[in-house]
C-alpha cells in the first residue's frame, strides 16, 4: 500500500515555479504611469495662457460744438483794483460808517478822525488873516491921508509959506504907508495859504472811497488809533476798511513753462470755479507776464472773464482749460460732430499705423484707429472706436489680438 502511494506521487505533473519579483514591477510600473500623467498635467498648467491684467479706461465724447483743450491749469480769481484804505496821517478813530459787504461810491466818506486840534488851527489861520485884512485897510485910509498931505504941502511950498523939509517928511510918511501896505498884502497871502493849508490838513481827517467797489473788511472801530504806517505796535491800526473793485476781477494761474507755447493772447478759455463745478464760465487770455520763476519754472499768465457774475468773489480756486485755437473757424465741420476721446497711454503706434485694444468678455480685440488733435491729455479718436468701449491702458508688448486678460 505505502508502495502503491509512493507510485501515485511519482505520477504527480509539478506546476511552473511562480516568478520572483512580478508583483513588484507591475506596481512600480502603476506609479511610473500614474507619475507621468501628474507630471504631465502639471506641464500643460504651467505652459497653458495666463490671461494678462490690465488698466483699462472707457472711451468718452466730446458733445458737438466744444472746442477742444489743449492745456489744463488752476490759479485763483484776483482783483485787479483793490486798496486797504488808510489815512494820511496819525489819529484817533471817532467814526467808521462803512460795514463789510456793502457798496461803496467813489469820495463816499468811511471814517472819521478826531479833528478838534485841526480845527482850532484851521480858526487860529482865519483870524490872522481877518487881522491882517483889517490892519490894511486902516493903512489904505492913513495912506490916502498921507498923499493929500504931501500934495498940500507941495502947493505951500510953491508959495513959499512951507520949507522943503516938510515936503520931504510927508512924502515920506505917504511912501512909508505904501510900503506897509504892501507888506500887510504880503501877510494876507501867507494867510490865506495858511488856511488852504489847514483847510486841507483838516480834510486829511476824513477817509473817503478812493474807488467804488464793495468793502469786503472792516478793519478799525470808534476809538482806536490809526496810522498809514505801522507804529504802535498792536495798538495801532494801519486801515480802516479794503475795498475791492468787482468790475476789475480775472484770473491768475502758473503755467509750466514746459508748455507755455501753448498759451497765446486772446486765447479761449473755459474756467470753471472749485465752489461751482457744473458752471463752465467763458475767459480768454489777457497777457503772459513776460518773467518767469526760476522756483516754480513757471509763467504768470492772466486771464479775464467774458462777463462777470456775482457769484464771482476774490480769492476763489478756479481750474481753467485753455482751448485750442482755430476750431470754431478752421475746424467748424468737424466740430459740429461729437468726437470720441481716449487716454494718450491707450495708443500704440507701430510706423504709422495707429491701434488700440478694446476689452471684449476676457480677450482682447486688436483695433486700427484714425486719430485726430489733442485735447488735454486725451487722444481724438476720428475712427475706430466708440463711446463706451473699453480700451488697455499702456498695453504690454506681448499683447495681442485675441489675448485672455483680466481687468485689474
Amino acid at each position: 500500500m505505502s508502495d502503491l502511494k509512493k507510485d501515485l506521487d511519482a505520477l504527480r505533473i509539478e506546476g511552473e515555479a511562480e516568478r520572483p519579483g512580478l508583483g513588484r514591477w507591475i506596481v512600480w510600473s502603476g506609479v511610473i504611469i500614474v507619475l507621468a500623467a501628474g507630471g504631465f498635467g502639471v506641464y500643460r498648467w504651467l505652459t497653458r495662457e495666463r490671461p494678462v491684467e490690465v488698466q483699462v479706461a472707457t472711451v468718452t465724447t466730446r458733445a458737438a460744438g466744444t472746442q477742444a483743450a489743449v492745456l489744463n491749469a488752476s490759479g485763483y480769481v484776483v482783483a485787479r483794483r483793490r486798496a486797504t484804505v488808510s489815512s494820511k496821517i496819525t489819529g484817533k478813530v471817532v467814526e467808521v460808517d462803512v460795514e463789510e459787504g456793502k457798496n461803496v461810491v467813489r469820495g463816499q466818506v468811511l471814517a472819521r478822525l478826531d479833528d478838534s486840534t485841526p480845527k482850532a488851527a484851521f480858526a487860529l489861520a482865519e483870524a490872522q488873516a481877518e487881522a491882517a485884512r483889517r490892519s490894511l485897510r486902516e493903512n489904505e485910509v492913513r495912506l490916502d491921508q498921507a498923499r493929500l498931505n504931501e500934495r498940500r504941502a507941495a502947493a505951500l511950498l510953491k508959495e513959499k509959506i512951507v520949507s522943503q523939509s516938510q515936503l520931504d517928511d510927508a512924502k515920506a510918511e505917504a511912501d512909508s504907508l505904501e510900503a506897509r501896505i504892501a507888506a500887510l498884502n504880503e501877510q494876507i497871502r501867507v494867510a490865506e495859504r495858511q488856511i488852504e493849508l489847514q483847510k486841507t490838513d483838516l480834510d486829511n481827517y476824513v477817509i473817503r472811497a478812493p474807488f467804488s467797489g464793495v468793502a469786503i473788511s472792516k478793519d478799525a472801530q470808534p476809538g482806536e488809533m490809526v496810522s498809514p504806517v505801522s507804529a504802535g505796535g498792536g495798538f495801532t491800526r494801519t486801515g480802516i476798511c479794503t475795498i475791492v473793485d468787482m468790475t476789475s476781477l480775472e484770473i491768475e494761474v502758473d503755467v509750466n513753462e514746459s508748455y507755455i507755447s501753448r498759451v497765446a493772447p486772446g486765447q479761449d478759455v473755459d474756467a470753471v470755479l472749485d465752489a461751482y463745478p457744473d458752471w463752465h464760465i467763458p475767459a480768454h487770455v489777457i497777457t503772459l507776464v513776460p518773467t518767469a520763476d526760476r522756483q516754480k519754472a513757471t509763467v504768470l499768465v492772466r486771464l479775464g472773464f467774458k462777463a462777470l457774475d456775482p457769484r464771482i468773489l476774490p480769492d476763489m480756486a478756479i481750474k481753467v482749460t485753455f482751448l485750442r485755437e482755430g476750431d470754431r473757424d478752421s475746424n467748424a465741420t468737424a466740430a459740429a460732430q461729437p468726437t470720441a476721446l481716449v487716454p494718450r497711454p491707450a495708443i500704440k503706434s507701430v510706423g504709422s499705423d495707429n491701434f488700440a485694444f478694446i476689452v471684449r468678455g476676457d480677450a482682447v480685440e486688436r483695433r486700427a484707429v484714425r486719430l485726430g488733435g489733442t485735447d488735454g491729455d486725451r487722444v481724438e479718436v476720428l475712427a475706430g472706436l466708440q463711446s463706451g468701449d473699453r480700451v488697455v491702458l499702456s498695453p504690454p508688448a506681448s499683447l495681442a489680438d485675441g489675448s485672455k486678460v483680466v481687468v485689474q
